[in-house]
């Protein structure tokens, strides 16, 4: 199991906003990109676009690796539709993110944790698969001997943030669905993604 290890908040400054949703915001102190020349802005060539948009998306869903990426993408290319949303949709529906989406977790950092760690439920059953695809219908649930972590008492009190319309929450009993797969006009991320570049970049590279 990958686990993203290096600095975040130079993550966060590199894109310029505050990707991971952590509650002290990196980029108040440190708005530029790191590194001695981060105040300048290159012109990239259109492999260096594809590449930044490549590592947005990666960042966004939890710092994902390459080979995690390439399965999505391999996985959406055998699907008939749009590569690039169904790319995004596939991403979308990773139990880790459905669990910070759920608002399960502070970040899709913790959100990782909890997982692997075994507090999540699928259906009553233990899931601690990162990359599990949640499936329209399936009950998302904390376990009972977890439900007492601060984490949640965090999370559920942040008032910015808000469930997606595919999916439902009941805080009170720690659960939540995925009522339908979510559509790419459904999908907010915390900054833009030309998600097409990143499918180019995917189908030169591999």
């Amino acid at each position: 199991m990958s686990r993203y290890t290096r600095a975040k908040n130079r993550i966060a400054r590199r894109f310029g906003v505050n990707i991971f949703g952590r509650l002290r915001n990196p980029l108040l102190h440190k708005s530029n990109p790191p590194g001695m020349h981060g105040s300048k802005r290159r012109k990239k060539s259109d492999y260096g676009l594809q590449l930044e948009e490549k590592q947005k998306l990666k960042a966004v869903y939890g710092m994902l690796t390459d080979k995690q990426l390439l399965r999505s993408y391999k996985e959406a290319i055998a699907k008939k539709g749009n590569t690039a949303h169904l790319l995004l949709e596939n991403l979308e529906t990773r139990l880790d993110n459905i669990v910070y989406k759920l608002k399960f977790a502070t970040t899709i950092f913790q959100a990782h944790q909890l997982v692997s760690h075994g507090h999540v439920l699928i259906d009553g059953k233990k899931v601690d698969i990162r990359s599990f695809h949640v499936k329209p219908e399936m009950i998302i649930s904390i376990k009972e001997k977890s439900q007492n972590m601060k984490c949640f008492k965090e999370t559920f009190s942040n008032t910015s943030r808000t469930v997606p319309e595919y999916l439902s929450l009941d805080e009170k009993k720690f659960t939540g669905q995925l009522l339908s797969i979510p559509q790419a006009d459904q999908i907010t991320l915390p900054l833009p993604i030309n998600i097409a570049l990143v499918c180019e970049f995917l189908a030169h590279t591999h």
